[in-house]
């Protein structure tokens, strides 16, 4: 049986951002483990189902409002951790996501320039 590889096309950058996210059956918080300019993964305490989805804030260092995602789509589920498509962003959070990430990968350069 062959196995389908999948590559991503977007970046991911490792983070620890508290989140609250909501859906239809559950509301739960945890920390956003990873983040990119499509999506994220969530490491909770609840378990939630894929293919559900989810609205997120997540609060980000030094900013307010929090990054609210209006809609995502939980893609993956393991354990309690889980990963979200970003299906709608308002503008304002769109900008947010993309100064967080251009941020995350400037500092990714400066550690891979000191190694």
């Amino acid at each position: 049986m062959a196995h389908r590889h999948q590559t991503r096309s977007t970046d991911r950058f490792p983070v620890t951002y508290p989140v609250v996210f909501g859906g239809a059956p559950f509301v739960g918080e945890g920390t956003l483990a990873d983040l990119s300019a499509s999506g994220c993964a969530i490491a909770c305490d609840r378990p939630v189902l894929s293919g559900s989805y989810v609205r997120l804030n997540v609060l980000l260092p030094d900013q307010s409002p929090s990054l609210a995602i209006e809609l995502g789509k939980i893609r993956w589920v393991k354990g309690y951790v889980f990963g979200v498509e970003f299906i709608r962003l308002p503008i304002r959070a769109h900008q947010q996501l993309d100064q967080v990430i251009w941020t995350r990968f400037l500092r990714s350069l400066g550690r891979s320039a000191l190694s």
